[in-house]
Protein backbone atom coordinates (compact mmCIF):
# COMPACT_ATOMS: atom_id res chain seq x y z
CA UNK A 1 0.00 0.00 0.00
CA UNK A 2 1.03 3.66 -0.38
CA UNK A 3 2.29 4.87 2.92
CA UNK A 4 0.46 6.57 5.26
CA UNK A 5 -0.59 10.82 5.13
CA UNK A 6 0.94 12.99 7.68
CA UNK A 7 -1.14 16.00 8.30
CA UNK A 8 -2.15 18.54 6.01
CA UNK A 9 0.96 20.90 6.47
CA UNK A 10 3.44 17.90 5.91
CA UNK A 11 1.49 15.95 3.11
CA UNK A 12 3.20 17.61 0.18
CA UNK A 13 6.81 18.85 -0.89
CA UNK A 14 8.38 22.13 -0.70
CA UNK A 15 5.82 24.51 -1.84
CA UNK A 16 8.11 25.80 -5.15
CA UNK A 17 8.76 22.09 -6.14
CA UNK A 18 6.84 21.12 -8.91
CA UNK A 19 4.33 18.30 -8.76
CA UNK A 20 4.87 15.63 -10.82
CA UNK A 21 2.95 14.75 -13.62
CA UNK A 22 2.23 11.33 -15.01
CA UNK A 23 0.23 10.83 -18.00
CA UNK A 24 -2.37 7.53 -18.39
CA UNK A 25 -4.62 6.32 -21.18
CA UNK A 26 -6.98 4.65 -19.92
CA UNK A 27 -9.89 2.62 -21.00
CA UNK A 28 -13.34 2.69 -19.82
CA UNK A 29 -15.73 -0.45 -19.43
CA UNK A 30 -17.79 0.71 -22.72
CA UNK A 31 -14.19 1.00 -24.38
CA UNK A 32 -13.74 4.49 -24.71
CA UNK A 33 -10.09 5.60 -24.45
CA UNK A 34 -9.10 8.46 -21.61
CA UNK A 35 -6.74 10.93 -21.46
CA UNK A 36 -5.62 11.19 -17.92
CA UNK A 37 -3.16 12.85 -15.81
CA UNK A 38 -1.63 12.25 -12.25
CA UNK A 39 -0.09 15.09 -10.21
CA UNK A 40 2.04 13.83 -7.26
CA UNK A 41 4.45 14.45 -5.36
CA UNK A 42 8.26 13.03 -4.69
CA UNK A 43 7.05 10.26 -1.82
CA UNK A 44 4.06 8.17 -2.00
CA UNK A 45 0.65 8.99 -0.16
CA UNK A 46 -2.56 7.09 0.20
CA UNK A 47 -4.97 9.66 -0.67
CA UNK A 48 -5.89 10.59 -4.01
CA UNK A 49 -8.44 13.59 -5.41
CA UNK A 50 -10.09 13.12 -9.14
CA UNK A 51 -11.49 16.57 -10.68
CA UNK A 52 -13.85 15.92 -13.20
CA UNK A 53 -14.96 18.94 -15.33
CA UNK A 54 -17.53 20.81 -16.61
CA UNK A 55 -18.53 20.50 -20.45
CA UNK A 56 -16.05 21.54 -22.67
CA UNK A 57 -13.11 21.93 -20.25
CA UNK A 58 -9.93 20.10 -20.18
CA UNK A 59 -7.39 19.32 -17.36
CA UNK A 60 -5.20 21.57 -19.93
CA UNK A 61 -6.90 24.60 -18.78
CA UNK A 62 -5.40 26.88 -16.34
CA UNK A 63 -8.78 27.03 -13.97
CA UNK A 64 -8.72 23.53 -13.71
CA UNK A 65 -5.10 23.22 -13.41
CA UNK A 66 -5.50 26.02 -10.19
CA UNK A 67 -7.54 23.83 -8.41
CA UNK A 68 -5.61 20.56 -8.72
CA UNK A 69 -2.29 22.29 -7.96
CA UNK A 70 -4.45 23.94 -4.71
CA UNK A 71 -5.76 20.53 -3.98
CA UNK A 72 -2.13 18.71 -3.83
CA UNK A 73 -2.03 19.03 -0.42
CA UNK A 74 -5.15 16.84 0.59
CA UNK A 75 -2.99 13.95 -1.93
CA UNK A 76 -2.39 13.26 -5.87
CA UNK A 77 -4.78 14.72 -8.10
CA UNK A 78 -5.60 13.67 -11.16
CA UNK A 79 -7.35 15.23 -13.76
CA UNK A 80 -8.75 13.76 -17.02
CA UNK A 81 -10.80 14.53 -19.86
CA UNK A 82 -14.08 13.33 -20.53
CA UNK A 83 -15.31 11.41 -23.19
CA UNK A 84 -15.75 13.13 -26.97
CA UNK A 85 -13.48 16.29 -24.80
CA UNK A 86 -9.85 16.70 -26.39
CA UNK A 87 -7.33 13.73 -26.03
CA UNK A 88 -10.18 11.50 -25.18
CA UNK A 89 -12.09 9.26 -27.65
CA UNK A 90 -15.54 8.86 -27.89
CA UNK A 91 -18.75 11.44 -28.24
CA UNK A 92 -19.47 13.87 -25.27
CA UNK A 93 -23.22 12.45 -24.32
CA UNK A 94 -23.08 15.29 -22.06
CA UNK A 95 -23.51 13.66 -18.81
CA UNK A 96 -25.11 10.16 -19.05
CA UNK A 97 -22.36 7.79 -20.13
CA UNK A 98 -19.60 9.86 -18.43
CA UNK A 99 -20.30 7.69 -15.41
CA UNK A 100 -18.01 5.30 -17.00
CA UNK A 101 -15.08 7.83 -17.63
CA UNK A 102 -15.07 8.52 -13.82
CA UNK A 103 -15.16 4.95 -12.77
CA UNK A 104 -11.79 4.13 -14.98
CA UNK A 105 -10.31 7.04 -13.32
CA UNK A 106 -11.48 6.04 -9.66
CA UNK A 107 -10.72 2.25 -10.74
CA UNK A 108 -7.17 2.69 -11.92
CA UNK A 109 -6.42 4.89 -8.40
CA UNK A 110 -7.53 2.34 -6.59
CA UNK A 111 -5.51 -0.71 -8.72
CA UNK A 112 -2.46 2.62 -7.53
CA UNK A 113 -3.35 1.39 -4.02
CA UNK A 114 -4.96 4.69 -3.12
CA UNK A 115 -6.78 3.75 0.32
CA UNK A 116 -8.92 7.15 -0.09
CA UNK A 117 -10.07 8.65 -3.49
CA UNK A 118 -12.74 11.40 -3.40
CA UNK A 119 -14.09 13.05 -6.63
CA UNK A 120 -14.74 16.75 -7.13
CA UNK A 121 -17.14 17.51 -10.32
CA UNK A 122 -17.78 20.97 -11.18
CA UNK A 123 -20.96 21.49 -14.08
CA UNK A 124 -21.51 18.69 -15.97
CA UNK A 125 -18.40 16.52 -13.78
CA UNK A 126 -20.78 17.91 -11.11
CA UNK A 127 -23.81 15.64 -11.96
CA UNK A 128 -21.30 12.99 -13.06
CA UNK A 129 -19.85 12.79 -10.09
CA UNK A 130 -23.29 12.60 -8.04
CA UNK A 131 -24.74 9.71 -10.44
CA UNK A 132 -21.39 7.87 -10.22
CA UNK A 133 -20.93 7.99 -6.66
CA UNK A 134 -24.64 6.85 -6.18
CA UNK A 135 -24.70 3.89 -8.86
CA UNK A 136 -20.79 2.78 -8.82
CA UNK A 137 -19.89 3.70 -5.18
CA UNK A 138 -16.37 3.08 -4.33
CA UNK A 139 -15.59 6.39 -3.12
CA UNK A 140 -15.06 8.07 0.01
CA UNK A 141 -16.08 11.57 -0.68
CA UNK A 142 -18.33 13.88 -3.11
CA UNK A 143 -17.69 17.24 -3.68
CA UNK A 144 -20.66 18.92 -6.31
CA UNK A 145 -19.55 22.27 -7.68
CA UNK A 146 -22.21 24.62 -9.41
CA UNK A 147 -24.00 21.38 -10.84
CA UNK A 148 -27.29 20.93 -11.91
CA UNK A 149 -29.60 19.45 -10.20
CA UNK A 150 -32.08 18.43 -13.08
CA UNK A 151 -32.12 17.77 -17.01
CA UNK A 152 -32.91 20.00 -19.78
CA UNK A 153 -32.27 23.51 -17.65
CA UNK A 154 -32.98 26.27 -19.90
CA UNK A 155 -33.98 28.61 -17.46
CA UNK A 156 -30.55 31.46 -18.05
CA UNK A 157 -29.43 33.00 -21.07
CA UNK A 158 -25.93 30.58 -20.72
CA UNK A 159 -28.34 27.43 -20.64
CA UNK A 160 -30.29 28.13 -23.83
CA UNK A 161 -27.29 28.61 -25.99
CA UNK A 162 -25.91 25.41 -24.41
CA UNK A 163 -28.62 23.98 -25.28
CA UNK A 164 -28.44 25.45 -29.22
CA UNK A 165 -24.86 24.00 -28.86
CA UNK A 166 -25.27 20.85 -28.62
CA UNK A 167 -28.59 20.09 -30.21
CA UNK A 168 -28.07 22.00 -33.59
CA UNK A 169 -25.74 20.82 -36.37
CA UNK A 170 -24.28 24.12 -36.77
CA UNK A 171 -24.02 23.89 -32.80
CA UNK A 172 -21.98 20.80 -32.87
CA UNK A 173 -19.50 21.81 -35.97
CA UNK A 174 -18.56 25.03 -33.18
CA UNK A 175 -17.72 22.72 -31.23
CA UNK A 176 -15.89 19.95 -32.41
CA UNK A 177 -14.00 22.79 -34.77
CA UNK A 178 -12.96 25.41 -31.96
CA UNK A 179 -13.35 23.53 -28.72
CA UNK A 180 -12.00 20.51 -29.48
CA UNK A 181 -15.25 18.62 -28.49
CA UNK A 182 -17.28 15.94 -30.07
CA UNK A 183 -21.08 15.30 -29.23
CA UNK A 184 -23.30 12.90 -29.93
CA UNK A 185 -25.81 13.86 -32.49
CA UNK A 186 -29.03 11.75 -30.82
CA UNK A 187 -30.89 12.88 -27.53
CA UNK A 188 -31.04 10.08 -24.90
CA UNK A 189 -33.20 7.25 -24.54
CA UNK A 190 -33.63 6.45 -21.65
CA UNK A 191 -32.86 9.69 -19.55
CA UNK A 192 -30.71 9.04 -17.04
CA UNK A 193 -31.55 9.86 -13.65
CA UNK A 194 -31.07 13.46 -12.62
CA UNK A 195 -28.77 14.42 -9.26
CA UNK A 196 -31.46 15.10 -7.58
CA UNK A 197 -33.55 11.61 -7.76
CA UNK A 198 -29.97 9.88 -6.75
CA UNK A 199 -28.57 12.03 -4.33
CA UNK A 200 -29.94 10.01 -1.39
CA UNK A 201 -28.08 7.29 -2.39
CA UNK A 202 -24.57 8.29 -1.80
CA UNK A 203 -24.83 8.00 1.96
CA UNK A 204 -23.30 7.22 3.97
CA UNK A 205 -20.25 8.52 1.59
CA UNK A 206 -20.10 12.40 2.78
CA UNK A 207 -21.51 14.99 0.25
CA UNK A 208 -20.63 18.60 -0.43
CA UNK A 209 -22.91 20.59 -2.73
CA UNK A 210 -20.88 24.14 -3.32
CA UNK A 211 -22.58 27.31 -5.09
CA UNK A 212 -22.32 30.78 -5.90
CA UNK A 213 -24.85 33.07 -5.74
CA UNK A 214 -23.51 34.84 -9.22
CA UNK A 215 -24.17 32.01 -11.36
CA UNK A 216 -24.90 32.53 -14.52
CA UNK A 217 -25.60 29.04 -15.66
CA UNK A 218 -27.84 27.09 -13.07
CA UNK A 219 -29.20 29.63 -9.69
CA UNK A 220 -28.78 28.40 -6.43
CA UNK A 221 -31.72 26.31 -6.48
CA UNK A 222 -30.12 23.59 -8.16
CA UNK A 223 -27.60 23.33 -4.91
CA UNK A 224 -30.31 23.86 -2.40
CA UNK A 225 -32.51 20.58 -4.72
CA UNK A 226 -29.27 18.67 -4.58
CA UNK A 227 -28.77 18.66 -0.94
CA UNK A 228 -32.27 18.48 -0.11
CA UNK A 229 -32.40 15.47 -1.84
CA UNK A 230 -29.29 13.80 -0.09
CA UNK A 231 -28.97 12.39 2.98
CA UNK A 232 -26.37 12.70 5.71
CA UNK A 233 -23.56 13.38 6.00
CA UNK A 234 -24.28 16.45 3.91
CA UNK A 235 -22.76 20.03 3.80
CA UNK A 236 -24.31 22.97 1.43
CA UNK A 237 -22.29 26.07 1.05
CA UNK A 238 -23.51 29.04 -0.90
CA UNK A 239 -20.45 31.41 -1.94
CA UNK A 240 -21.33 34.82 -2.23
CA UNK A 241 -20.19 36.52 -5.41
CA UNK A 242 -18.84 33.33 -6.91
CA UNK A 243 -19.57 32.62 -10.47
CA UNK A 244 -19.78 29.15 -12.10
CA UNK A 245 -17.46 26.09 -12.14
CA UNK A 246 -13.55 25.78 -12.29
CA UNK A 247 -12.76 29.77 -13.32
CA UNK A 248 -14.94 30.47 -10.27
CA UNK A 249 -12.76 28.33 -7.58
CA UNK A 250 -10.03 30.38 -6.10
CA UNK A 251 -7.21 29.71 -3.90
CA UNK A 252 -8.93 30.27 -1.22
CA UNK A 253 -12.29 28.21 -1.76
CA UNK A 254 -9.86 24.99 -3.53
CA UNK A 255 -8.00 25.10 0.02
CA UNK A 256 -11.39 24.73 1.94
CA UNK A 257 -12.53 22.03 0.21
CA UNK A 258 -9.47 20.26 0.40
CA UNK A 259 -10.11 20.87 4.58
CA UNK A 260 -13.24 19.51 4.17
CA UNK A 261 -11.84 16.37 2.37
CA UNK A 262 -9.64 16.17 4.86
CA UNK A 263 -11.86 16.14 7.22
CA UNK A 264 -15.08 14.18 6.70
CA UNK A 265 -12.31 11.30 5.02
CA UNK A 266 -10.63 11.38 8.21
CA UNK A 267 -13.92 11.01 10.11
CA UNK A 268 -15.26 8.08 7.93
CA UNK A 269 -12.31 5.92 8.45
CA UNK A 270 -12.25 6.58 12.24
Amino acid sequence: MIGHDGGVSDAIDHPLSRPRENRYRLTTSDGVGIDALLLSGSRPRATAVVLANGFTGSYRNPGSRAVAEALLPVGDVMTFDFRGHHGSGGLSTVGNAEIHDVEAVVSHLRELDYDSVSVVGFSMGAAVAIRHAAIYGGVDAVVSVSGPSRWYYRGTRRMRLLHLGIEASAGRFFLRNFRKVRVIDRQWDPRPAEPREVAGEISPVPLLVVHGDADTYFPVSHATEIYDAAREPRDLWIVPGMGHAERAVGPELAARIGDWIVEKTAASGD
